[in-house]
């Protein structure tokens, strides 16, 4: 400890009630500025990652109609037929399970012919996720 010369008392170093609510202040700010932008993001790379799945069932539809002259009845029929490795988790749901098969209204063809997310909810630009 310093001790005060002209005064006799000692001098403490450290900060005030004060300084320390004027940082926690700062902080609480910052943070209430950056967590919306963290969690938009988080939402918007979930929507783009739901988009990119979609593509890739499609096409995987469409290479497996192409090859067999039909669509698959079942999902699983991709996987073992290796048109994809796996099937992929809507990643608005969190489960591979959640995907809604529709089936083609033509007379001959009874199988999944197109795929949609069975995700509720909307998207960042207002459309519904059933929708894509």
């Amino acid at each position: 400890m310093a001790q005060n010369t002209a005064t006799g008392k000692n001098k403490r170093g450290g900060f005030t009630l004060i300084e320390l609510l004027v940082v926690l202040a700062i902080i609480a700010m910052l943070a209430g500025i950056a967590a919306p932008v963290y969690f938009s993001s988080i939402s918007k790379s979930r929507e783009a990652a739901l988009k990119q799945d979609l593509v890739n069932l499609r096409k995987a539809l469409d290479d497996y109609y192409s090859a067999n002259d039909k669509y698959p009845d079942d999902l699983n029929e991709l996987v073992a037929g290796k048109y994809l490795r796996a099937i992929p988790k809507d990643p608005i749901t969190d489960s591979n399970s959640s995907w809604v098969p529709v089936k083609d209204d033509d007379d001959d063809a009874n199988g999944i012919s197109d795929i949609k997310s069975g995700a509720d909810g909307k998207s960042s630009d207002g459309d519904n996720y059933q929708d894509w």
